[in-house]
């Protein structure tokens, strides 16, 4: 199933170029109070919203999915776990670009870990990313993003993929500098999550998935998630073994070589087999 968050955070069912309004099935979800819960409430009722919706679904409202605008299909993550310089491509190239590394010591994932982004950052295809500092390098990263679907901690490689609830594309949008990743990364409208979430058990296989990314018609990226240093489950055991994962939570899996700069007045498209494709438009801030 494709699920999407759109408009006026309508939620939707993804078939072809149609976007089938099931806003209706968020009644199931349990009702919520201060303190409100440090996860996503839709993907933590995930199977019952989706039983919920199978009810509804020949009777929703159709609408052209051109005519939408997609919010990131998680509304409230409790974290966004990114993995730097997971492509061995890229590894290479940020160490070779003074453009990327900016005099910064560029080590391998395994030596350095990961690291989180602020939720604050998060934002859907149709909400653009805004340039924060003109004066400086922006960069995009399109990557492959895991919602984890349940809670757990020290997740084993074995049982990680039954803590997935389903992939989207990523866009770890990046400012170059000699400031730590995390707040480089961390600029509002810099986590881009779209265009919808595919539910994991519509993707058989994602540890061979074809992607790439253009910007306006170029092709910039190109690559396949086989070439993952780390792959997925062994980046849910990796992260589970320092914090625990709960629904909602997003995992940035790493960006490929390629990356490049953006401006303001671009066009982002980045596009995963299996999965689909969304259009970023960059705007001045």
């Amino acid at each position: 199933m494709r699920l999407c968050r759109f408009n006026q955070d309508r939620l939707g069912v993804v078939k072809g170029s149609n976007v089938f309004d099931v806003t209706a099935a968020l009644d199931v979800l349990p009702g919520s109070r201060y303190p409100l819960p440090t996860y996503d409430l839709l993907i933590a009722n995930l199977d019952k919203v989706r039983a919920r919706i199978e009810e509804i679904l020949p009777s929703a409202t159709s609408l052209a999915l051109a005519d939408v605008q997609l919010l990131s299909p998680v509304a409230n993550p409790g974290k966004l776990v990114a993995a730097p310089v997971n492509y061995l491509k890229h590894l290479e190239e940020a160490r070779a670009d003074p453009g990327v590394h900016h005099n910064n010591q560029v080590d391998e994932i395994q030596r350095i870990g990961l690291f989180l982004k602020a939720t604050s950052s998060l934002i859907g295809p149709s909400q653009g990313v805004v340039i924060n500092h003109p004066d400086r390098r922006n960069d995009h990263e399109i990557e492959l993003a895991v919602v984890i679907g349940k809670p757990g901690k020290h997740i084993s490689a074995a049982n990680a993929w039954d803590h997935i609830a389903g992939y989207s594309i990523g866009l770890d949008m990046t400012v170059r500098g000699p400031e730590e990743r995390s707040m480089r990364k961390s600029i509002d409208t810099y986590s881009v999550l779209g265009p919808w979430l595919v539910t994991a058990d519509e993707i058989a296989d994602a540890t061979n998935l074809d992607f790439h990314l253009t910007v306006n018609g170029e092709t910039r990226q190109k690559a396949n998630t086989k070439d993952l240093v780390i792959g997925i489950a062994q980046l849910i055991e990796f992260a589970s073994a320092f914090y625990t994962l709960h629904p909602g939570d997003v995992i940035y899996t790493g960006t490929p070589e390629g990356v490049g700069p953006v401006q303001a007045g671009d066009t982002i498209m980045a596009e995963f087999d299996q999965i689909g494709r969304m259009e970023v438009a960059v705007r001045a801030i």
